[in-house]
């Protein structure tokens, strides 16, 4: 079958590898679109720690059933569409035990710290394999990019008397307006691309601030009464970005953090006391979250295929990783598609 890999920075090439075999409790997966999410781009520029090259990536995927294995629950059947938890979790860590496996000590993801899904079929344990009677494989391919900025709006236990400054407009960004929104909460988008900002007001936000023409604190403040942002989640990843996160925050707010600074960051560390802010992380997404998104999906009116900045051929991935490489700031998600 054929499978992407990224094989050293800056090199994706189309292979051949063998269509892997079906054990027991196991699904095959018929691949029919696959995302490139921001891990992925850190990987073809050799910039993701966390990456042992060549892999194969991808872990936002929506497929269909295409052969189910012994010892599978009966409710699966053959040609239902389907996307994958991609995680794992060993069961016994902190986190674990604690139960929030999605962020499991020995985690890996598909794609990351194993290989992943841009390939025809994948194998996958049933208890990872998500389906729905509704949703399609493209919509699928959405789910698990949207359901970590839903994750980051539960861990900063979002509620409609919040002000929700949402720092990155990009597909997790998104995520983290629209599941802010249908919380009821007053939404505040931050990015310096106003075509992202425009975007941000169809899927909720109420207000934009583009903080390449305006002042992010005074606007801020004009729009909070002074007060900061009750919630701010950061999901850039830079310094600036973090720093402004605690510093727009109101007393006593929560900061929320999915990106991945690439830097160490020097902070004015009195405003965590003298705000009594909480800071916490946001990892991944839990079942739960996939759930929410799997129903905004079917519900929502809004214009979902504007997330969707481009479908390319298997053998056009490295002109894909390229076009978002040179335009970071523009691209929602690009899909591999195996149909």
């Amino acid at each position: 079958m054929k499978a992407i890999q990224i094989t050293e920075p800056g090199k994706v090439c189309l292979t051949d590898i063998s269509t892997p075999a079906l054990q027991a409790g196991e699904i095959l997966v018929k691949v029919i679109y696959a995302g490139f999410c921001g891990s992925d781009l850190n990987t073809y520029c050799g910039k993701n720690p966390m990456v042992q090259l060549p892999v194969i990536p991808g872990h936002e995927i929506g497929g269909v059933i295409a052969e189910i294995g012994t010892d599978v629950p009966d409710h699966f059947r053959l040609g239902m569409a389907c996307t994958v938890n991609p995680y794992t979790s060993c069961g016994y860590c902190p986190s674990c035990r604690n139960g929030r496996p999605n962020a499991c000590e020995h985690n890996q993801t598909l794609g990351v710290q194993r290989n992943g899904g841009m390939c025809e079929y994948i194998v996958i344990p049933w208890q990872k394999v998500i389906t729905d009677g509704t949703l399609t494989p493209k919509q699928f391919a959405l789910v698990e990019p949207m359901s970590v900025g839903f994750h980051a709006v539960a861990r900063g236990q979002v509620t409609d008397l919040d002000y929700v400054m949402v720092i990155g407009c990009g597909m997790i960004g998104m995520g983290a307006i629209i599941r802010s929104a249908l919380r009821g909460a007053n939404v505040i988008a931050v990015d310096i691309d106003q075509e992202k900002l425009q975007l941000a007001t169809t899927f909720g936000a109420c207000h934009t601030i583009n903080s390449s023409s305006q002042s992010i604190h005074e606007a801020l403040k004009e729009i909070t009464n002074g007060k900061g942002a009750d919630v701010v989640i950061e999901a850039v990843g830079s310094p600036e970005t973090y720093r402004l996160a605690v510093s727009a925050v109101a007393f006593t707010g929560r900061v929320v953090c999915i990106g991945y600074a690439k830097h160490e960051i020097l902070f004015e560390t009195k405003y965590f006391v003298m705000k009594e802010m909480d800071i916490r992380g946001s990892r991944n997404a839990m079942p739960e979250d996939f759930r929410a998104v799997m129903e905004y999906l079917k519900q929502t009116t809004s214009p979902i295929s504007r997330l969707i900045s481009g479908i390319y051929h298997p053998g056009q991935a490295q002109e894909a990783l390229e076009q978002w490489k040179k335009e970071p700031g523009k691209v929602f998600r690009l899909l591999i598609t195996f149909e």
